[in-house]
């Protein structure tokens, strides 16, 4: 993202089939993350339906939706210029 915009250097974007599984993958993130002691400025609402959750992480920003949003409002296609990484299954480990 750094060559295309000013404010962090990824974005992270993920999607889930349910409000609930949203909000669930955006927990967990966090929970992850801050158990290596990384804090988001922004924090998963448990009870949020809005189908988009956003984490920030300053240099990286954490987007997770509900599907029929992520295609709707189509980050991928916004930021086309940016770079694309896509990480496997393997990685995550």
């Amino acid at each position: 993202m750094r060559s295309v915009s000013g404010f962090c250097d990824y974005f992270v974007i993920s999607s889930g089939t349910s409000l609930r599984q949203v909000n669930a993958i955006a927990q967990a993130v966090e929970e992850d993350l801050e158990k290596v002691r990384i804090k988001s400025l922004s924090k998963v609402i448990p009870t949020d339906e809005s189908g988009w959750v956003v984490l920030d992480y300053v240099s990286v920003i954490v987007h997770t939706f509900y599907k029929p949003l992520r295609e709707f409002y189509s980050l991928e296609r916004l930021w086309a210029d940016a770079k694309k990484i896509r990480v496997s299954p393997a990685a995550k480990k």
